[in-house]
């Protein structure tokens, strides 16, 4: 039905959005939105993401694309023999700084790459803000599936496929919990090696980074989206200079006008989700 949300304005006028609720999933659907954004927890994002396409409808759904390969595989096969669009929700992609990294990287300007490495740090897993019903417990919960697959889509994007050769994953004494480490040593296809370093509950602030050396300089991208770059013998430099780019949104709405669109298909999340499994194997 619809419902009138009304916000005031500065000078005290209200704005009515419009927008509807429902009492139900399927009630959704019959509304036949432009796309339909799964925002639930990964162990519900297979069957909502199948309801969904097999009513003819584009579906934007949360990383990690589900709860493990075996769903994600249904999902993709379903959008695969569909004509619905897919998407998947990796804001890094539509960031200034990570876009502009990117293209240093492609344009050589810090050489031949040497390592990309991956570490983040938690003092406090789940984080004091993100206390929920099932982040913090193994089925479905845990930093592996909540923060690893924006940075594994970010190498995947620029770097190709990557494969896990060695990892350990510690999980603590109750067997509900999430795990609080993870230590990964893989490889891009071009054999340029990958280091992976997770771990929770420890003493020191909330620290996540994201590296790629070159023999000519050093990108590392630090708490989402401070970029910085290093030079041989010279210190990091903040970049702050960034040229504007589509939000997930805006590349949402040029796909369903056939127009070119920057998206993560289920295809390219389900890539994800295998390395998020093995990880957690």
């Amino acid at each position: 039905m619809p419902l009138s949300v009304l916000e005031s304005s500065a000078n005290g006028s209200s704005i009515n959005y419009g927008l509807y609720a429902a009492s139900s999933y399927e009630e959704v659907l019959e509304l036949k939105p432009d796309w339909i954004y799964i925002g639930t927890p990964p162990v519900s994002h297979a069957a909502l993401s199948v309801k969904a396409i097999t009513k003819g409808l584009n579906v934007l759904c949360e990383k990690p694309l589900a709860h493990d390969a075996k769903d994600g595989s249904v999902m993709a096969s379903v959008a695969m023999d569909s004509d619905v669009l897919t998407a998947m929700h990796f804001p890094l992609l539509y960031s200034p700084s990570v876009r502009h990294m990117m293209e240093l990287v492609k344009m050589g300007q810090i050489g031949q790459i040497k390592r990309i490495e991956l570490q983040t740090y938690f003092p406090h897993w789940p984080r004091l803000w993100q206390q929920n019903p099932w982040i913090a417990f193994r089925e479905q919960g845990g930093f592996t599936r909540e923060v690893f697959p924006h940075y594994l889509q970010l190498m995947y994007r620029m770097f190709g496929q990557l494969s896990i050769t060695s990892h350990q994953t510690v999980y603590p004494e109750d067997e509900t919990l999430a795990e609080t480490s993870v230590l990964a040593i893989g490889k891009t296809v071009d054999d340029i090696p990958v280091f992976l370093n997770g771990i929770s509950e420890i003493g020191q602030q909330e620290e996540l980074s994201y590296t790629v050396y070159g023999d000519e300089g050093v990108l590392k991208l630090r708490n989402w989206s401070e970029l910085s770059m290093a030079q041989k013998d010279s210190p990091f430099e903040i970049l702050t200079s960034f040229k504007s780019v589509k939000t997930l949104a805006e590349e949402c709405i040029a796909a369903i006008k056939d127009e070119e669109a920057l998206l993560v298909s289920f295809d390219e999340g389900l890539a994800i989700q295998k390395m998020i499994d093995i990880l957690l194997t």
